[in-house]
């Protein structure tokens, strides 16, 4: 290989688009991010660019003009546990092919030259065709983040026909028994989930939609699950009243209301944490003793102290706990909520406490009903449970202290007003909607 040491220019970098961008222009597919190889530099020639160096551990540049990602061809050798500890070389006389060799999946160790021409050692494009996830190299076990992110590719592409080679999955399952994915900081393994639980695009096309119900069957399916949310994978086996959910399986249904919760939240601000209440919902189920199944009395105030456990574990943000909270504890009341007094129903509006949080209530109600759909065979059934708790809040929601003042009520006297006009609002919509 001959190294160029004396680049002048920008334009004289031997560069190469690379890995996901290559991966997605093949597929046809809106590309969001372009990351650059650059082959026979050194990093002080990048300095003498112009190039900005943000990798402490990895030579990585930004662009002077574009800002985009430039990193220097690297080698990485495994020496210490989990995903960091690994030793990188990056002199000039690393080769392309020697760089896309450390990357996790064939699909995404290709270049692409200025010319156009497809740098494609390991047959990327060959497993691109046949919709296969495929790792490069048995390297691929020395990384246990590549666990999670091939799970998260496969929720990315599954409306592609991507499966994951069964190889690889075999490969996945060794890092989990392994103990290795203990190595994963916290904030690594919220991070590659809220990425899965969010990677939604604005285009109508079904092919660019994620399923990131497909993460966590994939994590569950190579143990891995069972290792970073024990108490969501114990809910695969555990079974439902077959009325209610014909589904059975507590784990087939909490991916099920993940499903529904994605196609009801695609234009949410807070898609992430009604995902992750959907997540949640159920967690109690998997408490319950055998000889009770499959009924589950009780479940919701028993998985509160889970929802608790694993939002500080994975130090998930405030809204996704609270609402992930709220949900769990009162989903079984929204969906009963035909059968509640006026009194009961006002009760839980305080309990959530629609009156500073109406946007959160909203929320609330999305996660339930997507719990309700998330049934087989319920996808299409109506839920005027939503509507009529929307319309008690809403007319609850109007009374206000004022009017209270101007009467000359005073401090617990107003209170106490307050809540009897909202019950009575409440009484009202009841008889509107004919419930005795």
């Amino acid at each position: 290989m001959i190294i160029n040491t004396t680049i002048t220019d920008i334009s004289e970098l031997d560069v190469y688009l690379v890995g996901g961008a290559v991966r997605d222009q093949l597929l046809n597919r809106a590309v969001k991010d372009h990351d650059y190889l650059v082959i026979g530099a050194t990093v002080k020639q990048m300095l003498s660019l112009g190039f900005n160096q943000v990798g402490k551990d990895f030579p990585v540049f930004l662009h002077p003009t574009t800002k985009q990602e430039y990193a220097l061809a690297r080698t990485e050798r495994k020496q210490g546990q989990g995903y960091t500890g690994f030793a990188c070389y990056a002199e000039p006389d690393v080769t392309i092919e020697q760089d896309l060799l450390r990357r996790d999946l064939t699909v995404n160790a290709m270049a692409k030259s200025r010319h156009g021409e497809i740098i494609d050692p390991y047959n990327g494009q060959q497993d691109l065709e046949n919709r296969v996830l495929r790792h490069v190299s048995d390297a691929f076990i020395e990384d246990p983040l590549r666990v999670l992110r091939v799970a998260r590719f496969a929720a990315r592409y599954h409306n592609y026909g991507f499966t994951i080679a069964p190889e690889t999955l075999e490969l996945m399952t060794k890092i989990s028994e392994s103990g290795e994915l203990s190595a994963l900081s916290a904030e690594r393994v919220w991070q590659e989930m809220q990425r899965s639980l969010s990677d939604d695009t604005d285009s109508e096309d079904k092919l660019e939609q994620s399923n990131p119900e497909v993460f966590f069957q994939v994590l569950h399916q190579c143990q891995a699950l069972k290792m970073i949310w024990p108490e969501l994978d114990m809910l695969w086996g555990v079974p439902n009243p077959a009325q209610w959910h014909p589904e059975i399986c507590s784990g087939a249904h909490t991916m099920m209301v993940l499903h529904q919760a994605v196609l009801l939240t695609k234009d949410n601000a807070n898609k992430t944490a009604i995902r992750f209440a959907a997540l949640c919902h159920d967690l109690g189920k998997g408490l319950t003793t055998s000889e009770n199944w499959p009924s589950h009395r009780g479940h919701e105030k028993a998985g509160l102290p889970l929802v608790e456990k694993i939002a500080k574990q994975l130090k998930v943000p405030a809204y996704c706990k609270q609402l992930a909270l709220k949900v769990c504890e009162h989903h079984l009341h929204c969906h009963k909520a035909f059968q509640l007094k006026a009194s009961t129903i006002l009760r839980i509006f305080d309990q959530l406490n629609v009156w500073r949080k109406p946007q959160e209530f909203e929320d609330f109600l999305i996660a339930c009903k997507s719990d309700f759909l998330g049934r087989l065979g319920f996808d299409n059934r109506p839920y005027p449970q939503e509507q009529y708790l929307k319309d008690a809040m809403l007319s609850a929601f109007k009374i206000n202290a004022k009017s209270f003042v101007e009467q000359g009520l005073q401090g617990i006297a107003i209170k106490e007003a307050m809540a009897k006009a909202r019950l009575n609002a409440i009484r009202t919509v009841k008889e509107e909607y004919k419930i005795d």
